[in-house]
């Protein structure tokens, strides 16, 4: 099963200062056909203006990854963190019993644009933690790269899920093969360019598909891509 959400059936907002989709129910958007796909709970791409940003509010039981796509991002937390993150860079949050945070753009000039994605935990109520982590950019081209795992590496962000998530990037005319074990999903979320799917279906930047049924994909970059692929239980 393929079910394509195209990047206009997703929550566009614009407050001034942040802009950007919801492509799950999130804050005062509710659609109760759409608040989950497996622990996946949230995908907001988010662009915020300079200066600007996310006071401090709280969160528990939930894993947050923010991905940064150009720009920079700070974070502080309850816990003593604080971080900057631009492309390449990953930050998470297990917020576990509570944690408190807040998330601005540091810059005077340059908006930040970012993902940020939420999953439920395998375990709740263990400890918060915050890390940060980065890989190298290059590693994207002509394959999907996992840069975040239940398991930690030197360029792989753990997480309390048992999921991945992978960037990559294809040219024109490229493919990108994705394979998993059977009986789990597969998130796909557009960021730039154009992919074929399997059944023939085209996603174009701000479109998601969510699958299941597929142990083995083949993404036909149409036009220059950036996509991001997570593998869920």
């Amino acid at each position: 099963m393929i079910k394509v959400y195209s990047a206009e059936s997703a929550h566009q907002f614009d407050h001034g200062w942040l802009k950007g989709s919801h492509s799950f129910s999130f804050g005062d958007f509710y659609d109760p056909d759409n608040t989950a796909f497996g622990p996946m709970r949230v995908c907001n791409d988010d662009t915020i203006s300079p200066g600007r940003g996310f006071g401090a509010h709280p969160h528990s039981d939930m894993e947050i990854v923010s991905i940064v796509l150009s720009g920079r991002l700070r974070h502080e937390d309850n816990l003593g963190n604080v971080a900057e993150t631009t492309f390449g860079g990953i930050q998470r949050m297990s917020a576990g019993t509570g944690a408190i945070h807040t998330e601005h753009n540091p810059s005077d000039s340059e908006p930040v644009r970012l993902l940020q994605l939420w999953f439920m935990p395998r375990t709740r109520g263990t400890a918060p933690s915050y890390t940060t982590g980065r890989f190298d950019p290059a590693k994207l081209e002509g394959r999907l790269l996992p840069v975040v795992a239940a398991e930690r590496t030197a360029e792989i962000v753990d997480i309390a899920q048992d999921m991945t998530i992978y960037l990559g990037r294809a040219g024109a005319g490229e493919e990108l093969n994705f394979q998993q074990m059977p009986g789990r999903r597969v998130f796909i979320y557009l960021i730039e360019g154009q992919i074929k799917l399997p059944d023939h279906q085209v996603l174009s930047p701000g479109d998601s598909a969510r699958i299941e049924g597929y142990s083995e994909l083949l993404l036909a970059a149409e036009a220059d891509t950036l996509v991001m692929v997570i593998d869920l239980p």
